[in-house]
């Protein structure tokens, strides 16, 4: 007898039980990363703009400080305060960096740390701070 509602059975296609749960695991934790880190990259990018805004503001060192703090108070920055600033003199025009780590932590003892670093200079190098 020739049975041809039964079609013979050949190579599957699609993804299995196993590779399903993987890959819906490897999302999850690239969901959770993202997350964590995703807030940390958006005050950092506010940092970038306060610092310009700051700079614009004053002329000196305690007006730029003054004009970031208000800044940050508005933009929910909490990393930096406007003394951790480094604002230097080039020629006329001053410069405003800043560096900050942020730590973040994982799951158990596994934490991730990144390095933020910024500047208004034109070269796009930060100076670094010379009071550890």
């Amino acid at each position: 007898m020739n049975n041809r509602r039964h079609p013979p059975l050949t190579s599957q296609r699609g993804i299995s039980l196993i590779g399903l749960i993987l890959s819906l695991g490897a999302v999850v934790l690239i969901a959770m990363l993202a997350m964590k880190v995703v807030p940390t990259a958006i005050e950092y990018f506010s940092i970038k703009k306060a610092i310009v805004s700051a700079k614009n503001a004053g002329t000196t060192v305690r007006e730029i400080q003054i004009a970031f703090d208000k800044q940050a108070e508005v933009g929910y920055i909490t990393s930096i305060t406007g003394k951790d600033l480094v604002i230097s003199r080039n020629g006329d025009d001053i410069d405003v960096s800043f560096t900050y780590q942020k730590k973040i932590p994982l799951f158990g003892p596994a934490t991730l740390l990144l390095d933020y670093e910024g500047t208004t200079a034109k070269s796009g190098i930060a100076t670094k701070s010379q009071n550890n």
